[in-house]
């Protein structure tokens, strides 16, 4: 917070007042990361040798000096071998969050979203910059984190809320509604180490939303739990910051749940920031990266590949239109390649899904178009009149099949990318975060005509 010291010294007395208010009314961060990394070295812990351990301690503790070490960190790219020993694991992390924020962190695997959490949950420390906090937080990092096995499921809520600096009166206020939430009450006074996966993270996970946290971190844990329990999780989330003003740092790799649950995210690649913003064009970024560096391309490789009939095989797959927008023709062209002599009654379906979930498929039988493969190589064109996505990525599987049984299908082999269109002219449709729009007819009073009124 500012103070009235220097500049403010020789103003008015009112000139003053209203800065000391000001500065008190305006939005004060209850997360602050500033030039926070974190450095590992590989294979070993701490430096490796004792000569190294000694020089770190000399140069840093008693000469006041930075790390030595710290120059020769890597960037984290999992994928790539190094030259050097050392590694950031996160590195020049600078964000702040405000309270009642919910924000999504999401990157690949190694990209840093655990440590980061570990790092504000004070699990390990910083190797440089500060992170500033203000209020209790509550972590669920991993299944099983902050239980002691030997101890029941009772014991362990109280140890929690203990740690938390919560007194036994507020923890016994809330335990009703934690083993409730939990679903565990059979086994409230078991030891936890009995406990299934499942049943762990649904205490855990009780525990950290119903004690009062002011900064609820939650790291990938809830896809252990069944759908009722991530049903449930979510909508407890969604209370938690919307109705009771509270922090929540989400991190997951379900991004329709991700999208759901969080209006913001930070986007992490390799340690780093790569963006920061609202939700959905940072899912559509880090999209993007996961499958390819570009859009609109066949990429087999990419994805999962079920290839039961070797004879009957999918060769190829594009967008015949030049730039796909949403109200405009859309055609894809399909390739399959068929070793038989003549292959009757096969089955084309074409899935389309953004975030992971399916959004919508366009089937040849639906359509009553029965297809007859010849020898050879075949091709089949599949138009649709008004293309009914929105704009961003959607992801695109490939089935060929004979009365619905398999005889090739690839997923995740095509990375659509949709633009902004219209479907009358001069009449931009805008994303409203419905990832389909459905051409329609409307009649007001008997009469299609608009301009009539």
């Amino acid at each position: 917070m500012q103070t009235t010291k220097g500049a403010d010294w020789n103003l008015p007395d009112q000139t003053k007042t209203n800065n000391i208010l000001n500065t008190i009314s305006m939005p004060q961060p209850v997360i602050k990361f500033e030039n926070v990394g974190k450095l590992y070295r590989l294979g070993t812990v701490g430096t490796g040798t004792l000569s190294h351990d000694l020089r770190r301690w000399w140069i840093t503790s008693v000469r006041g000096k930075e790390d030595p070490y710290l120059k020769i960190g890597e960037t984290n790219d999992r994928s790539k071998k190094g030259t050097s020993d050392y590694v950031y694991a996160l590195k020049d992390i600078d964000f702040e969050v405000q309270q009642g924020d919910v924000i999504g962190i999401i990157g690949k695997n190694g990209a840093g979203k655990s440590t980061l959490l570990k790092l504000l949950s004070r699990v390990t420390c910083p190797t440089t910059g500060k992170i500033y906090t203000r209020g209790r937080i509550a972590s669920l990092l991993e299944v099983g984190t902050g239980f002691h096995p030997e101890l029941t499921g009772r014991e362990n809520i109280y140890m929690n809320g203990s740690i938390l600096g919560m007194k036994k009166w507020e923890i016994d206020r809330s335990l009703d509604e934690i083993v409730d939430f939990s679903g565990c009450e059979r086994y409230l006074d078991t030891p936890v180490k009995r406990y299934s996966s499942g049943m762990t993270v649904r205490l855990g996970f009780a525990i950290a939303a119903h004690l009062n946290p002011e900064i609820l971190v939650v790291d990938e844990v809830l896809a252990v739990g069944d759908a009722e329990f991530q049903k449930k999780a979510i909508g407890k989330m969604q209370d938690v910051s919307q109705g009771q003003g509270r922090t929540v740092l989400f991190v997951s790799h379900n991004m329709a749940a991700v999208k759901n649950l969080c209006p913001t995210g930070v986007f992490l690649e390799n340690g780093m920031i790569r963006a920061t913003g609202d939700i959905a064009p940072i899912v559509d970024q880090y999209l993007e990266s996961t499958y390819s560096t570009e859009t609109n391309h066949f990429m087999p490789s990419t994805g999962i590949h079920n290839h039961v009939d070797m004879n009957i095989c999918i060769e190829d797959f594009e967008v015949i239109t030049h730039t796909p927008k949403t109200g405009y023709p859309l055609t894809f062209k399909l390739c399959i390649l068929n070793k038989y002599e003549h292959t009757k009654d096969v089955e084309v379906a074409i899935a389309i899904k953004k975030n992971g979930m399916a959004i919508t498929q366009f089937f040849s039988k639906d359509m009553n178009y029965n297809i007859q493969l010849l020898h050879g190589m075949n091709t089949i064109d599949i138009t649709i009149a008004n293309n009914p996505l929105m704009e961003g990525l959607y992801s695109i599987n490939l089935w060929v099949g004979s009365s619905h049984q398999i005889l090739d299908w690839i997923q995740n082999c095509y990375l659509l990318k949709v633009e902004t269109g219209e479907f009358y002219p001069n009449n931009t449709i805008e994303y409203r975060g419905y990832p389909v729009i459905i051409k329609s007819q409307w009649v007001l009073n008997g009469t299609t005509d608009s301009q009539k009124y």
